[in-house]
């Protein structure tokens, strides 16, 4: 199985940006089609952004789609959200998460396998 951790969350004032990082352990990374989701307090956790194992294909929500990216370096076992143009509603605890053999597509909670524990971004008016 693969291990995630994530870090680069914090405080951030509306129009800032963040990047987000998830480091990969445990097995090999290629072969793990990654995923971010985020869940604000009393909601459910929604998709937020998928990329292909090779990072050749990814898919956005709607909500985040030309404000943020997401990315991956297989070299360094790491998948990164870089998030620009912040508003408060994109508070919220994001998640990383991963899937063997999975591919881009992939945008439910349920299709993900393994998680990481969360980073708090929370973005002031």
């Amino acid at each position: 199985q693969v291990q995630l951790v994530e870090s680069g969350g914090g405080l951030v004032q509306a129009g800032g940006s963040l990047r987000l990082s998830c480091a990969a352990s445990g097995r090999t990374f290629s072969n793990y089609a990654m995923g971010w989701f985020r869940q604000a307090p009393g909601k459910e956790r929604e998709f937020v952004a998928a990329i292909s194992r090779k990072g050749g294909s990814t898919n956005y929500a709607d909500s985040v789609k030309g404000r943020f990216t997401i990315s991956r370096d297989n070299a360094k076992n790491t998948l990164y959200l870089q998030m620009n143009s912040l508003k408060p509603e994109d508070t919220a605890v994001y998640y990383c998460a991963a899937e063997l053999y999975g591919s881009s597509s992939l945008w439910s909670t349920r299709q993900y396998t393994y998680w990481g524990q969360g980073t708090q971004v929370t973005v002031s008016s």
